[in-house]
């Protein structure tokens, strides 16, 4: 048996923000004992499991040591799964191992770089999303991570290269990797190369470039 589960923020617009939550959706409940094993495991402190029954959803909560009556974050954050995750994954046609929340993107984490080129999105469905885009990322074959943004609702349905999404990409791939300096690909149809430093507060992105044309404008 395969579950997914996300790590959601809750109270927050931010990355590494407010109150974090484990969520785990359902299509019938699992044995307390294991719910507990789960929620220890996740070592948060709530972890929601969430079961559908008509058109309403039954929860239970979860901390690392016993079962709770009721948690506010992690009913907020199984909310955002519900609401926001499963629209997502519609949108961009394929699960991926775990979805985060930025300021003003998606990112969505898959295991392979061969995933990340294969994705076909909805453009239609990730336009009516309430966010600037949605960012899809994996580890990568010959760079330490690999990355394709999608934002139709700015007109954008796939930026070439998107040196802002590289803003979120850096801190997540530097705790997975423990690497402070990485090289990564954008795999879009043109296609880049970017290096990225995590500093802390701070991330810094380099790259290469080449003139195309020079011309004049009248005004």
């Amino acid at each position: 048996m395969r579950q997914k589960i996300y790590q959601i923020g809750a109270f927050t617009n931010r990355t590494f923000g407010g109150n974090p939550a484990a969520v785990c959706i359902l299509d019938s409940w699992l044995s307390p004992e294991l719910m507990q094993k789960i929620a220890q495991e996740n070592n948060l402190a709530e972890t929601a499991f969430a079961v559908k029954k008509d058109d309403q959803y039954e929860l239970r909560w979860f901390t690392p040591e016993v079962e709770v009556d009721l948690c506010g974050h992690a009913t907020l954050a199984t909310a955002f799964v519900l609401f926001h995750i499963e629209e997502l994954d519609t949108a961009i046609g394929k699960a991926p191992v775990k979805t985060l929340k930025g300021k003003t993107d998606y990112m969505m984490v898959y295991r392979s770089q061969k995933e990340i080129e294969a994705i076909e999105p909805n453009h239609h469905l990730l336009g009516q999303l309430d966010v600037r885009g949605v960012i899809v990322t994996a580890p990568g074959e010959e760079v330490d991570f690999v990355s394709r943004f999608f934002a139709p609702a700015c007109g954008i349905p796939e930026d070439p290269v998107t040196g802002s999404a590289h803003t979120s990409l850096t801190p997540y791939w530097t705790e997975i990797l423990d690497k402070t300096k990485m090289t990564a690909k954008q795999l879009s149809k043109r296609g880049g190369d970017v290096v990225c430093e995590y500093l802390g507060e701070r991330v810094k992105i380099s790259g290469k470039a080449v003139l195309y044309l020079t011309g004049e404008i009248d005004i």
